[in-house]
């Protein structure tokens, strides 16, 4: 009705949502985002860690619940190993996520993420994940054309959180060594490619106190912290968004993003 050719969703729930994404573009508007396939592929989080071993980037041990009784509950657990974290497989924001430290908590902690899982992304499948004692969550921001050039921003350390949400955000990260830097910016341009990913997206990371770092999601849209990066890179990454989407070659190359 507004005579516009183009949805530009900017970064709530619609903006991963693989069905608006696939119902812009049958109605014949431009989407400003990833392919309705990517967002797919990355949105069921589970499906999204296999995907990652096959192309070579470290994980932590996940398992999906699929037995609610006590007795697969532990022995699933033990398989994962403790702590480890209940986490809602569609999920995101800290929603449907539970620390268990004892096999006495695995039955209400399973529960109690499905049902919050459940109310806020309308999916009660939940996963076991091992929990990393004191990590670093790191994020690097990307962005790919449609014509297989990807590149990243840097990161993001966003590891100050209350209940599993993000507080403050700095960048670049104080801990990364260049190698370290590199080794993540590639990882997150693997993951990319190997989902035919294009326009804005960010990769996120748990990096243990050994400096090793394990995928455990990708956010297939733009973040609302994405203006934290644009601030050290000069990098308009919307604008970004809006000229990938209307087809064009990235004009900016990965030696052109130093961070300040």
């Amino acid at each position: 009705r507004a005579g516009a050719d183009a949805v530009h969703p900017g970064y709530g729930f619609l903006s991963e949502n693989a069905g608006f994404a696939r119902a812009v573009i049958d109605a014949g508007l431009c989407w400003v985002g990833p392919p309705p396939e990517a967002i797919s592929a990355m949105g069921d989080k589970l499906a999204a860690k296999k995907l990652m071993r096959t192309v070579g980037v470290p994980t932590l041990p996940s398992a999906e619940v699929a037995d609610d009784d006590p007795r697969a509950l532990r022995a699933l657990a033990e398989e994962i190993g403790l702590p480890l974290l209940v986490k809602a497989a569609a999920g995101g924001g800290g929603k449907g996520m539970r620390i268990v430290r004892e096999p006495g908590q695995l039955a209400e902690s399973v529960g109690s993420a499905r049902r919050e899982a459940a109310a806020a992304f309308g999916d009660a499948t939940v996963f076991f994940e091992r929990y990393l004692e004191g990590p670093r969550h790191i994020e690097i921001q990307i962005l790919a054309d449609r014509h297989g050039h990807i590149i990243h921003l840097g990161e993001r350390d966003c590891s100050i959180q209350r209940r599993h949400q993000k507080l403050i955000e700095i960048a670049p990260s104080l801990i990364l060594t260049p190698k370290l830097r590199k080794e993540m910016g590639e990882a997150a341009i693997t993951i990319a490619r190997a989902v035919k990913y294009d326009n804005a997206g960010t990769v996120e990371f748990l990096l243990d106190q050994e400096g090793r770092f394990y995928f455990i999601e990708m956010n297939p849209r733009l973040q609302v912290e994405h203006t934290v990066t644009e601030q050290i890179t000069a990098i308009d990454i919307v604008r970004n968004q809006i000229s990938i989407a209307a087809g064009k070659p990235l004009d900016i190359g990965q030696e052109d993003v130093p961070p300040q």
